[in-house]
């Protein structure tokens, strides 16, 4: 815990296929059938564990989970594991950003350069011509920076402090990426750019406006900004990175600081939860900017991407948010919710090896079948 209180009311789940209620606190029409099936299909898509939230109108809010959080130990996964989630920050992000755009601080339409006057400036690349719009949006043209030479081997930078900064001159020495007909391409620089406005507009780090603007107001103990420190805190879900020979390693320690406001967070699935929630009630943003948050362009997948959220039809005729990531630590997210927030699927799981195609299908029919 980092010293605050929980707004999260959570009920147990068990490691196993079975589903147990703490008493009498979920109301007697709540149906964990459909639960205990998405359980079972999880422990098939060859992670070694999956802590799983979910959230439904009658139940309630559940913690669970199948398999090993620690493979080492045997410890198994019980549904309150601190994980990192990885591009899932974005939405944070995203939701800072658009706050100081409510307080009349960011302008959407404004040039990045305004911000950071200099900052993107090369032959190819113009800051003067790229909005915080385009930026949230992953409309700028911009490269990812994790395709620059320097990341051909992660694990050779895993000690080190790595100022976002750098990332963006990293990115800009690169070409121009393939984009979609929409202007899409997805690149991790747009929002280190982004995180660096907010720090120019503050006067704070990024991870401080998270903290304070989202994270303590909404009671979420759980999660934190964790700048350089290469551990997360107990109980934890260990990644577990496939290796070029195909085996799995712990590589659960890692300064992540390099992702910064791109994918920098640590959370549990019940906070998580509890943010996605927050955010699609409007109790982070107000309308206006809620709304332009959720103006979608089709992405490369034809799925819609709006300021931080992606916009998902996991099932026929059922749309939801998320916003999915994955770190080189090993350590994946997946989550669903729905446009009311009244239902949510949210999946930490601890391997990027696993077959993405059956979860996409066992979150799908889960929040479909969610009462």
């Amino acid at each position: 815990m980092r010293g605050w209180t929980s707004a999260v009311v959570a009920l147990a789940v068990t490691a196993s296929v079975g589903v147990v209620p703490v008493a009498s606190a979920a109301p007697s029409a709540c149906d964990t059938k459909p639960i205990q099936t998405a359980l079972a299909a999880l422990k098939n898509i060859g992670a070694p564990g999956v802590a799983v939230t979910v959230k439904s109108p009658n139940c309630g809010v559940w913690n669970g989970g199948v398999g090993l959080a620690d493979r080492r130990t045997g410890r198994n996964v019980v549904g309150d594991e601190h994980s990192r989630i990885a591009s899932d920050t974005k939405t944070w992000t995203a939701a800072v950003v658009l706050q100081l755009v409510g307080e009349g601080k960011i302008d959407l339409d404004e040039t990045v350069d305004h911000y950071l006057p200099g900052v993107v400036r090369t032959p190819v690349y113009d800051g003067r011509k790229i909005t915080v719009r385009q930026l949230l949006q992953q409309t700028s043209g911009l490269p990812d920076y994790l395709d620059a030479p320097f990341w051909n081997d992660e694990e050779a930078h895993r000690w080190e402090h790595i100022d976002p900064s750098l990332t963006v001159r990293q990115a800009l020495a690169l070409d121009p990426p393939e984009q979609a007909p929409s202007g899409f391409a997805y690149a991790n620089t747009n929002y280190n750019l982004a995180g660096m406005i907010v720090t120019k507009v503050t006067g704070r780090p990024v991870g401080t406006e998270l903290t304070q603007r989202i994270i303590k107001p909404l009671g979420l103990c759980e999660t934190y900004w964790p700048g350089d420190e290469t551990t997360i805190d107990q109980p934890e879900l260990r990644g577990y990175p496939e290796q070029e020979d195909g085996t799995l390693a712990d590589k659960t320690e890692w300064n992540t600081s390099e992702a910064d406001a791109s994918g920098e967070l640590i959370s549990t699935g019940a906070d998580a939860t509890a943010f996605w929630t927050a955010l699609l009630t409007g109790k982070v943003l107000a309308p206006a900017q809620l709304a332009e948050m959720k103006r979608t362009v089709p992405d490369d997948y034809g799925e819609g991407y709006g300021l931080g959220l992606q916009q998902y039809q996991l099932t026929p005729g059922l749309f939801t948010w998320g916003h999915s990531g994955g770190m080189s630590s090993g350590h994946e997210f997946r989550n669903a919710v729905t446009d009311d927030g009244r239902r949510a699927v949210t999946l930490l799981i601890d391997t990027d090896k696993y077959d993405s195609d059956a979860v996409d299908s066992i979150i799908g029919a889960l929040i479909r079948d969610l009462r």
